[in-house]
């Protein structure tokens, strides 16, 4: 049990280590705008099918279980404020989030990871040139933007997909749906989840990236880094969201008592 302590602290070290040197990279020589562009396109055309049609249904299971809980004390005109704000403070960020890492971040890991073990990387390195600067950092920093730009996608089309089953399966008014929105979802509750979001992206990029380029050995190891990856991931997501929501909640309650002096 110790040692698989020390290993993971070793790991999170290493890791932040390998992001730290991109980061500075990226600042120091800038990013190939074609390549950037051409992982932001890869990336999105990946991913954007899968977003929209899992943030229209996680959007629609939140409604309808909130529902179930509201219909028993009559209160279902508050659906559209209750179902959208804890979609966009909690549940929205984390299950668009563990989509886009099963999707997005075992992918890249496996690509970075079989050009590790078929010496690509050390090709680069032969010609001269820095294969973090070269591949890693447009991979990394389309990951982050991408990541992110489909969180925010993803969780407009809860509150869609949310407002849909609203209306046509649980009878609540349009209307009333929307108009209790703002009730409820406050510009904090929007600015946690654009928040979640952004930190996902980069808890996404930087772990495939980390796991991928570190592969070495033969194909079986490639799989080994693509477990990693997803299962390095999902943990960081729970853990970094609950740390986020302690930390928003703090924040929150700290301007209640100054704005209250």
């Amino acid at each position: 049990m110790f040692r698989k302590i020390v290993e993971a602290i070793r790991g999170i070290k290493l890791w932040a280590r390998f992001t730290l040197e991109v980061f500075q990279l990226f600042l120091k020589k800038g990013v190939d705008r074609n390549a950037f562009v051409s992982q932001m396109y890869e990336v999105g055309s990946r991913s954007l099918p899968i977003t929209i049609v899992a943030g229209v249904f996680v959007g629609a299971i939140l409604a309808i279980q909130i529902n179930l809980q509201l219909k028993d004390f009559g209160a279902q005109s508050f659906l559209g404020g209750l179902s959208t704000s804890t979609t966009l403070r909690n549940l929205g960020p984390v299950l668009i989030a563990f989509i886009l890492a099963g999707r997005v971040g075992a992918f890249t890991s496996a690509e970075l990871g079989t050009m590790a073990i078929t010496d690509q990387l050390n090709a680069i390195r032969c010609l001269g040139m820095n294969p973090l600067s070269v591949i890693v950092v447009p991979r990394l920093l389309a990951l982050i933007v991408s990541s992110f730009l489909l969180l925010i996608l993803g969780l407009a089309m809860t509150v869609l997909g949310g407002a849909v089953i609203a209306a046509y399966h649980l009878g609540v008014n349009p209307v009333n749906f929307a108009t209790n929105i703002p009730r409820f979802v406050s510009f904090g509750s929007v600015f946690l989840g654009v928040v979640k979001s952004f930190i996902f992206g980069v808890m996404i990029g930087s772990i495939s990236c980390y796991f991928g380029y570190s592969t070495s050995g033969g194909a079986s190891e490639v799989g080994k880094a693509v477990k990693s990856t997803s299962v390095v991931t999902l943990i960081s997501i729970i853990v970094m969201d609950f740390l986020v929501s302690v930390t928003g909640e703090s924040l929150s309650r700290l301007l209640q008592e100054v704005a209250s002096l």
